[in-house]
């Protein structure tokens, strides 16, 4: 298993749900880790407090991942505060819940901007460096929507897929420059967008109970560790689905 001690990290969207549990666990092996977030300052501060507290590294990068010259801007900013980014994991998301006959086109573009262009760019961003060293990771935190019918919407389906689709595609083309890309497939974990418009209740997951963020950052620090398994998606479902 890779030793993460003193490699450094961005995590979009870190500073809740998915991505604080994401960001604790790479602090907790050793990892140097950025935790972006958009608007809420207050709750990327206290990921870090928390990280600190337990004797690890990290610090909160504010920028809107789904903008090219924000992620150049962010991307500079860990650069600056603990080197290049040796493992980038794109978990910004955005989940508006629509109708059929609801959607419109703004929040079709606006759920593939945030879901799926901003791991273009994050990713783009980091292959030079990572190249140059022959060594990084990369993970998309997908969702059992990109196979599913999902609770939220077709616009939100063809993000989760198109994020599907562009992890296979980078891992062809980086597995030769010691890059692995993989991608994590979870569904109904216990988060806000869960909680509050997809399942109120966990009642058709056979293990009877919704899955953690922390069941989800286990993965995603096996795919981190893990040099062989490139261009995979990792479902996470509590038994609803299987890959």
């Amino acid at each position: 298993m890779t030793d993460l001690a003193k490699r450094v990290a961005l995590v979009t969207g870190g500073s809740r749900g998915i991505g604080r549990a994401i960001s604790v666990s790479l602090a907790e092996a050793g990892v140097s880790v950025a935790v972006n977030f958009r608007e809420n300052a207050a709750e990327a501060g206290a990921v870090v407090e928390e990280i600190r507290a337990k004797g690890g590294t990290a610090v909160a990068v504010q920028g809107d991942v789904s903008r090219s010259e924000e992620v150049s801007r962010l991307i500079a900013a860990v650069e600056r505060e603990f080197g290049p980014v040796d493992v980038l994991v794109n978990n910004a998301g955005i989940g508006l819940v629509r109708s059929v006959d609801e959607l419109t086109e703004a929040d079709f573009d606006l759920t593939i901007a945030v879901n799926l262009k901003s791991v273009f760019l994050c990713t783009q961003a980091v292959i030079p460096g990572m190249r140059a060293r022959q060594w990084g990771r990369i993970v998309n935190i997908s969702s059992g929507a990109a196979r599913g019918a999902g609770g939220v919407g077709p616009h939100y389906n063809a993000s989760k897929a198109g994020m599907e689709g562009i992890t296979r595609g980078y891992a062809a083309r980086l597995v030769k420059d010691g890059i692995t890309v993989n991608a994590v497939a979870p569904s109904l974990i216990e988060t806000d967008m869960v909680k509050q418009g997809v399942a109120s209740s966990p009642a058709r997951i056979p293990l009877g109970r919704f899955g953690t963020p922390e069941e989800c950052a286990l993965v995603v620090m096996m795919l981190v560790r893990n040099a062989y398994m490139t261009g995979q998606t990792v479902a996470l479902s509590g038994g609803m689905s299987f890959l």
